[in-house]
């Protein structure tokens, strides 16, 4: 999950190294939940899914409000018994920490997701102490480690599947029901 052209497609196609999400100068590219089965090795299957950002849609505020509806949908009204729990990444751009939307859906997203983590897009934007100064702020800013990647050189790519991997396998997290609350936060974050 994050803002608009923050990178998400790119990250998925990086990640699996395939062009499996279609991906577009332009935000907005991402219309639909996209949900992709991969596998990595001889672990079990994950999905990944491509949801469209928040911030900015084409055809406007009712686009948005489409696009914010679907987010909300696929994580309160899914219904899969095969599935213990749902873990989240947040994508935040390296170069804007700290943004109100960002912040916004952090809240949103620890309430609704058994357990989530914000991952740093775009890394590679920034200059060595850059780099040092948005890393140290966006921690501050959401409480928590933040993860840097770049799709485009694939930077942090690895420590990604690992914390993939960590927050798919992990039997310690506090589970919930397979089925989640249907109204966990009032809404996502507004433009």
């Amino acid at each position: 999950m994050g803002r608009s052209n923050v990178g998400k497609s790119s990250l998925i196609n990086a990640l699996t190294r395939r062009r499996l999400a279609r991906t577009s100068a332009a935000p907005g590219k991402t219309r639909l939940a996209n949900i992709y089965r991969v596998q990595r090795g001889s672990n079990p299957p994950l999905y990944l899914v491509d949801l469209p950002g928040y911030g900015y849609a084409r055809g406007g505020r009712a686009s948005a409000r489409d696009f914010e509806e679907l987010t909300r949908g696929y994580f309160q009204e899914r219904v899969r018994p095969f599935e213990k729990s749902l873990v989240a990444l947040l994508l935040v751009d390296a170069r804007h920490p700290g943004l109100e939307t960002d912040v916004g859906a952090w809240h949103w997203l620890k309430g609704t997701a058994a357990d989530a983590a914000v991952v740093a897009t775009k890394i590679d934007k920034l200059a060595r102490g850059e780099r040092i100064r948005a890393m140290r702020e966006l921690e501050s800013v959401f409480e928590a480690p933040v993860l840097p990647v770049s799709a485009g050189t694939g930077e942090g790519l690895d420590e990604l599947w690992k914390l993939i991997d960590r927050l798919a396998n992990s039997r310690t997290r506090n589970h919930r029901s397979s089925r989640l609350p249907r109204a966990t936060a009032p809404h996502l974050p507004k433009r």
